[in-house]
């Protein structure tokens, strides 16, 4: 078929698109700002048409010739009426799909049900029965949490309990919910299109497990290892103080975390099973998700090397804001140098054993020492070779995790540390010769990994700067001596 996306640009429209690609459809984005997705790996294998959903005749225009139109538009977060904006939107996308006489429109919205919803979800409701008063059929898939990086509600879930090992939180921590995997949610998305007939739907979806946000927050901290979480609640927290906490806490914008807090008051479960049968998708359990969302490759996943969306979609990608993923703390030093690539690529891939790590050794010892005393391996392992490195080679408490010759190098961490730590470093040609780009990056694993990384800043400072320096140095002392011998 021949489908529009309307949020191509968001969280659940990014992956989405790759899934759809590879059922065979031809994809239509529907943008307001076609240049967010030039980044995306699926670019050149779908049509782009310029459309803010507010505006009427840019709706009529994008969703000519197809046969069904995915709905996956908020605009939460965006302005400070978003309800007015979402009705405003939606009708204009009902108006659109009748005048193009398409077959069906999926529409991702809320759970919940009952009176007093918060105006989060009673905006997320209401923009379903806005597309359902029209000609086009309507299958609404309501949802609650989705766990996956990048989604708000998982990354407010992630920060809360990494960085709090105490929370006292508001009494909706003990409010029921029932989450659902990304891939799920996508996976059941996909299935919608293939609906037919006249009639509407709304199906309620999720995970297996119906728990409370307490039981979330405790389920993700023996996924990701923390210790033990506790949790302390309080009546005297209002939304709009959890917000401002949460602001304050974590990077999501407090603009966007307020809604959602004051949604969490709501129980938001489903009522039959937790995905209609005939859509063939089986919900995986909470901790599966959790673990979903939180791997890694053996390579460190920078924002720009995540692996592409139609095979993870639980991941954080390019394109999510800048709080998805988790924190990932570093220490950048950048060097220019006449020295050649590959006599650059031979000065830092000596590094460690015999040679050392250019400066302070003393202190590379210390911290070795410090490593095997609490259980690590040390500085003991050495090298397999003085100057060559193959991946997955030790080179004393790294492993080689990335290695490109002439180009890159990094290095995992297998030192007793609280998170996951690397170092590596890149060549990029610059005007007067090479650039070094040395990297070294720090995954913090709850407040212990945090404090650990800013206690070691003054080593940091010390260390890091000097030795790319250093490195540069003996990259073009290489050259010199070389010259010399010629001579």
């Amino acid at each position: 078929m021949k489908i529009a996306v309307a949020g191509a640009t968001g969280y659940i429209g990014g992956r989405l698109v790759p899934r759809l690609l590879a059922e065979g459809h031809e994809v239509v984005c529907l943008a307001r700002n076609p240049s967010k997705l030039d980044d995306r790996p699926w670019r050149d294998d779908v049509s782009v048409e310029l459309c803010d959903v507010t505006n009427e005749e840019q709706v009529v225009a994008a969703l000519a010739d197809c046969d069904v139109a995915y709905y996956l538009v908020h605009s939460m977060g965006s302005t400070s009426d978003f309800a007015d904006t979402d009705r405003i939107a939606a009708t204009n996308f009902r108006t659109g799909a009748a005048k193009n006489d398409l077959q069906r429109i999926v529409y991702l919205g809320g759970l919940g049900s009952g009176g007093g919803l918060s105006s989060h979800l009673s905006s997320r409701q209401e923009v379903g029965q806005i597309l359902a008063d029209g000609e086009t059929p309507v299958t609404e898939l309501r949802a609650a949490v989705v766990i996956g990086s990048g989604s708000v509600s998982f990354e407010m879930l992630r920060y809360l309990t990494e960085v709090l090992p105490i929370m006292v939180t508001p009494r909706w921590v003990k409010t029921l919910c029932q989450p659902i995997a990304i891939r799920d949610v996508v996976a059941t998305l996909v299935a919608a299109a293939a609906e037919s007939g006249d009639d509407d739907h709304i199906y309620e979806i999720g995970g297996p497990e119906v728990v409370s946000y307490e039981e979330m927050m405790r389920a993700y901290a023996r996924v990701a290892g923390l210790p033990r979480r506790v949790i302390v609640p309080v009546p005297v927290l209002t939304p709009r103080l959890s917000s401002l906490w949460i602001g304050l806490v974590t990077p999501l914008p407090v603009g966007v975390a307020r809604p959602l807090v004051d949604s969490l008051r709501n129980e938001v479960t489903v009522a039959g099973p937790p995905i209609p049968a005939h859509l063939g998708v089986e919900p995986i359990p909470l901790e599966d998700s959790i673990a979903r969302a939180l791997d890694r490759d053996d390579t460190l996943d920078m924002p720009s090397r995540w692996s592409d969306a139609s095979t993870s979609p639980a991941r954080a990608f390019s394109w999510d804001p800048d709080w998805a993923g988790g924190t990932l703390l570093l220490d950048r030093q950048e060097v220019e140098s006449e020295a050649s690539a590959s006599d650059l690529y031979w000065a830092f891939t000596r590094i460690g054993g015999a040679v050392g790590y250019y400066v302070h050794d003393w202190a590379w010892r210390v911290r070795g020492i410090i490593d095997i005393l609490v259980g690590g391996v040390g500085l003991r392992r050495g090298r397999r070779h003085p100057e060559e490195v193959r991946l997955h080679d030790t080179i004393d408490f790294w492993r080689v995790s990335a290695v490109e010759r002439d180009r890159h190098l990094q290095l995992a961490a297998e030192m007793k540390v609280p998170g996951d730590a690397w170092l590596e470093w890149t060549i990029t040609p610059s005007a007067n010769g090479n650039k070094l780009v040395q990297t070294a990056y720090f995954r913090p694993r709850g407040l212990l990994g945090r404090l650990y990384w800013y206690a070691m800043l003054p080593a940091h400072r010390m260390i890091f700067g000097r030795m790319a320096q250093r490195i540069a140095a003996t990259a073009a002392n290489r050259v010199t001596s070389s010259a010399d011998e010629q001579r």
